[in-house]
């Protein structure tokens, strides 16, 4: 279960955000003050996204992100910054502080969870192919192992993104063709079994393992083989 920490002043918010989150299946640390925060990071808590507010008692949510950026433990973590304040300068600086979101109040709730999802998706993509490498660049529809370009065809591509997007997630063939050839297919699931063969004889890494009788699962570990 991945861990988020609410860093919010304001009760009501607070609440609100945590209660979102939590109801989507995160952990989360709720924090009202900006030296609570400060103390946490020091004692190296594992948070793998950082909801912030500007303004905070004792320590401002700008200099909690200078303090996360710093930090080894915590610099590639995603940080939202969730605030009332909404001029250009301080979104600005936010953002050359390496926030990676910022969203200003009144704000929807259910909004915030899908850029949470998509923050933590990218850092997880980032991780997996840091730890394998393999990665894919969805402006250019090229995959890569190793930095050298590999030659897949678009279903394989799109097979390899939804892997890479489900680290240890065992996805069944009905799920693959769903999302790779749509709901409206209705040839034989067998296709996948194909794709999938032909992708693994372009990878070097034997990483997407069988999982007999269910389907497949994209194992990061370097020495992944198929069953």
């Amino acid at each position: 279960m991945q861990t988020i920490a609410v860093v919010e002043d304001d009760r009501h918010i607070n609440e609100v955000v945590t209660e979102y989150l939590k109801a989507d299946g995160y952990m989360v640390i709720s924090i009202d003050n900006g030296k609570q925060a400060g103390e946490m990071l020091e004692n190296g808590v594992s948070v793998e996204l950082f909801i912030l507010d500007i303004m905070l008692p004792h320590v401002t949510g700008l200099a909690l992100l200078k303090k996360i950026r710093s930090d080894n433990r915590y610099s590639k973590t995603p940080v939202i910054m969730l605030t009332a304040v909404s001029d250009e300068y301080t979104q600005l600086l936010s953002f050359e502080e390496m926030a990676d979101d910022y969203i200003t109040k009144p704000f929807s709730p259910k909004l915030l969870v899908k850029r949470v999802q998509a923050l933590l998706r990218r850092a997880n993509n980032i991780s997996v192919a840091h730890k394998s490498g393999i990665y894919i660049d969805e402006n250019s529809y090229l995959a890569f192992e190793d930095e050298l370009p590999i030659q897949v065809t678009i279903r394989e591509y799109e097979l390899l993104k939804l892997f890479l997007q489900n680290p240890g997630r065992v996805l069944n063939r009905q799920q693959l063709l769903d999302a790779v050839w749509g709901y409206d297919y209705f040839g034989d699931e067998r296709v996948v079994d194909v794709h999938i063969k032909n992708l693994r004889k372009k990878l070097k890494r034997q990483i997407i393992v069988t999982v007999k009788g269910v389907g497949y699962r994209y194992d990061v570990a370097l020495n992944g083989g198929a069953v």
